[in-house]
């Protein structure tokens, strides 16, 4: 396993909504495997996210309402910038990814090898099953990011990535509202940003329930799409 150099300063971020369940469990487990704070942004849970998060340890950032994933993350990497951190790296908070990889996501990054590395599930070892429907929408996305970007990329629906000063400041102006993993490709592309993918292990969610139901499959495809497209003409302010 690789080991980035841990003098830079690095924040690992875990956006969560409604993981009282799992985040005490996710927090501990990402203390055991890297050395960094650790935040975890509560997007607005009605339950005990916040409290059990912070019993595990973290630092906690209360939103007052739900923002999403997008206005979650993007709390983040103002947080970090105001902080003075030198990395984030983001995982999820119900316990699909594995902290045990943070390490090697940091490398390229605190490496300056690029300035975003996304682990993908497709190219390691992974317990982690995708239906039918999921298969479907991420070749269809694949397709979408490499034709729009060059990005040769497996796995662009993947929240799980680390990210350098450069990118923490361009995404905290620009990070996509709503699923925000395909819309930052092209984002990335517009920074003429260097990306990788590392392999990483992800696996199914124990607790808690996914924002992506197979009822929105269709309405989530069709809504990235667009919001993917638009992005690729539309100025940034």
């Amino acid at each position: 396993m690789p080991t980035p150099a841990v003098e830079a300063r690095v924040l690992v971020a875990i956006p969560a909504y409604r993981e009282e369940k799992k985040i005490g469990a996710v927090v501990r487990a990402v203390r055991e495997h890297s050395p960094y704070d650790i935040l975890v942004v509560n997007d607005g849970s009605p339950d005990r996210t916040s409290e059990v998060a912070r019993a595990a340890g973290a630092i906690v950032l209360d939103l007052p309402c739900n923002l999403g994933i997008g206005g979650a993350v993007q709390t983040a990497f103002l947080y970090a910038l105001d902080r003075g951190y030198d990395a984030v790296a983001r995982l999820d908070g119900d316990g699909q990814h594995d902290p045990a990889d943070i390490p090697r996501i940091l490398e390229p990054v605190l490496r300056g090898e690029a300035d975003a590395a996304i682990g993908s599930r497709f190219l390691g070892e992974s317990m982690y099953r995708v239906s039918y429907p999921r298969i479907f929408g991420i070749r269809f996305f694949r397709i979408l990011v490499n034709l729009f970007t060059g990005y040769r990329i497996t796995d662009p629906t993947s929240g799980f990535f680390a990210v350098n000063r450069r990118m923490m400041e361009f995404y905290s102006v620009h990070y996509p509202s709503d699923y925000p993993e395909v819309d930052a490709y092209i984002l990335m592309h517009r920074l003429k940003a260097g990306a990788v993918e590392v392999p990483v292990r992800m696996y199914e969610r124990e607790e808690g329930k996914s924002s992506i139901t197979p009822f929105r499959a269709l309405y989530y495809m069709v809504k990235v799409t667009l919001s993917f497209l638009i992005n690729c003409i539309r100025r940034l302010g």
